[in-house]
C-alpha cells in the first residue's frame, strides 16, 4: 500500500484552514433553502438563481472535501521551533539578487497558505525548492515565471 503523502502546514495554516472548513459547512443550510426557494420558482431547466445555487453547491462541497483531505494529511511543522542556518520548510529567507543587487524576504510555507502578495511562498514552488537544505552565503539559481534568476541567501530565521 503506497504511503500517504503528508501536507506541510505551520499552525496558523491548519487554523486558517479548519476555520474555513467550519464556515463552509455552515454555508450548506443557506445554499440548501436557496435551491429549495428557487425550485419554487417553477422550471428548473430556465431557472439562473437554481443553477447557480447548485454551482454554489457544488465548489463548496469540492472545497470542503479538499480542506479535509489536507487536513487529514496534515503534517504540522512549528517553525518558531526550529534553529539554524539551514533553510526549512517554515524558514524565512533572505535573499539578495546577485543581478540586479535586490533583496527580498519570503517565507516557506504550505501550498494553502503561499500568498506572494504578503511575502509567502509554497513548499513546492521553484524558489523554495531550490532553497530547501542551503545555507547563508549559499548561491542559487533558479527558472522563475519572468526569467532565470541568481540570489545569495542573506539571512535564515525561524518565527
Amino acid at each position: 500500500m503506497p504511503e500517504v503523502e503528508k501536507v506541510p502546514m505551520t499552525p496558523q495554516g491548519a487554523q486558517k484552514s479548519r476555520e474555513e472548513l467550519v464556515r463552509l459547512k455552515e454555508e450548506r443550510p443557506r445554499i440548501s433553502r436557496d435551491i429549495e426557494t428557487a425550485r419554487e420558482h417553477g422550471d428548473i431547466s430556465e431557472n439562473a438563481e437554481y443553477h447557480a445555487a447548485k454551482e454554489r453547491q457544488g465548489m463548496v462541497e469540492a472545497r470542503i472535501k479538499d480542506l479535509e483531505d489536507k487536513l487529514s494529511r496534515a503534517e504540522i511543522i512549528d517553525p518558531s521551533r526550529l534553529t539554524g542556518t539551514r533553510v526549512r520548510f517554515g524558514a524565512t529567507v533572505g535573499l539578495l539578487n546577485i543581478d540586479t543587487e535586490e533583496e527580498v524576504t519570503y517565507r516557506i510555507v504550505g501550498a494553502e497558505e503561499a500568498d506572494l502578495s504578503q511575502g509567502t511562498i509554497s513548499i513546492s514552488a521553484p524558489l523554495a525548492r531550490a532553497l530547501i537544505g542551503k545555507e547563508i552565503g549559499d548561491e542559487i539559481s533558479v527558472t522563475l515565471p519572468v526569467g532565470r534568476r541568481k540570489y545569495e541567501i542573506t539571512n535564515v530565521h525561524y518565527v
